[in-house]
């Protein structure tokens, strides 16, 4: 079985303005561009690869700002976003996210879906990749919970598959959301800067199909949900 994965930043009830959002999106982006080439170069969606293709959009925050004054781009008194980049229809990377918004649904977020397989899947599914796009995006967007995970292993440990009820490959932990109680050797905890701890369970790329990642993992979930950090936004 091949994993497909996914990191995901989730907030609540934080109002900011556009240029705020526009700031943080502007950063992170930059951020992204420095980690893997093909992120350099990001399109809108289309109908079509083809089409989506010659829809090239600059990240800079003037045109963030741009695109937030469109219709399109707000819910409620939050702004939208959803960008693409990748040489080919299956070796393609999305990111998109909410944010700006004071109400605590719908959830702000940003969620990278990096592709699965190909040569971009080889460079950017390693643990010092991942762990340095979600540091990145701690320090852009200051969520209250983020994680790198495997869609499969997520359905296969959490209900609801709701952000904050499991464990990911890699999971983060803002201050406000609690401490990090001490977890096995074998897994790796750091801070991110001032703004939260960092939970990094193997340095191999963590599979379902690993009986010993999935020991680990449901290890490391019984000690967090006990601790109390195992809980929806």
């Amino acid at each position: 079985m091949t994993d497909s994965y996914y990191l995901g930043a989730y907030w609540t009830a934080r109002h900011e303005s556009d240029e705020s959002c526009a700031t943080r999106a502007s950063n992170l982006f930059d951020e992204l561009g420095r980690v893997e080439p093909t992120w350099r170069q990001w399109h809108e969606t289309g109908r079509t690869f083809k089409q989506a293709q010659k829809r090239r959009i600059q990240t800079d925050q003037a045109s963030f700002l741009e695109l937030f004054a469109k219709k399109k781009s707000r819910i409620g008194d939050g702004f939208q976003y959803w960008f693409w980049a990748g040489p080919h229809p299956d070796e393609t990377t999305s990111v998109n996210g909410f944010c700006g918004s004071a109400d605590a649904v719908p959830t702000s977020v940003c969620v990278i879906d990096p592709p699965s397989q190909g040569e971009v899947a080889e460079r950017v599914l390693t643990a010092p990749v991942m762990r340095e796009v979600l540091r990145s995006v701690v320090r852009c967007w200051a969520p209250a919970w983020g994680v790198v995970a495997s869609q499969e292993y997520r359905d296969q440990a959490s209900e609801s598959g709701m952000a904050g009820t499991f464990v990911g490959w890699m999971t983060y932990f803002s201050r406000q959301w609690g401490a990090v109680p001490p977890l096995p050797s074998t897994v790796r905890v750091e801070p991110v800067e001032d703004l939260g701890t960092l939970v990094i369970l193997t340095e191999e790329r963590f599979s379902v199909a690993n009986p010993e990642h999935v020991r680990l993992a449901t290890e490391v979930h019984q000690v967090l949900d006990a601790a109390g950090l195992l809980r929806p936004l």
